[in-house]
């Protein structure tokens, strides 16, 4: 039998990168104790999210390991488990930070993908049938109406213009 070789490419600034970030200041004090697993919901139910995993990944450098878990989109941003580190690492804000860059990296969770996908469509998150629309009628509320294609496209390009506005100012 043949020994599969994995090798593993490690960044030893990755930490830094991350330190650097708004919201990530904290990844450095991190000692891995698991008390932010003890209170966190997601970790009780999920046993793959681990938050100090990551954390201990971020601080070993193994970047694609940490930007390419798909682990990093569980966290439900309850702060339960800054409220339980002793070292006050913010977990919640250092995962938006990797969350972050590896949409920057172009590595996005498929359920966003397709919440855009169906933005751009529908011009809301879901298709909403006639019949809602009569309910909502009933009801004295107005009609559930798409947004125009164009005016989506349009949005988004604003978007895209103010934000590279923003990193221009920095």
């Amino acid at each position: 039998m043949q020994a599969i070789e994995k090798t593993i490419k490690l960044d030893p600034k990755f930490k830094y990168e991350v330190s650097e970030k708004p919201g990530g200041e904290s990844v450095r004090h991190c000692f891995q104790c698991g008390k932010c697993e003890a209170t966190c919901p997601i970790a009780r139910f999920k046993e793959q999210y681990r938050p100090a995993q990551v954390i201990r990944a971020i601080m070993l450098g193994c970047r694609e390991f940490a930007l390419g878990s798909p682990t990093i989109w569980l966290c439900a941003t309850c702060y339960s488990c800054s409220e339980r580190c002793p070292q006050g690492v913010r977990f919640t804000d250092i995962m938006r930070v990797i969350r972050n860059m590896a949409v920057a990296e172009g590595k996005v969770n498929p359920f966003y993908k397709k919440t855009a996908e169906a933005i751009i469509q529908f011009g809301r998150t879901f298709d909403s049938p006639d019949f809602i629309n009569e309910m909502r009628c009933d009801l004295g509320l107005p009609p559930v109406t798409s947004l125009d294609r164009q005016e989506i496209a349009k949005i988004i390009g604003e978007l895209k213009v103010n934000r590279s506005k923003e990193s221009l100012n920095k």
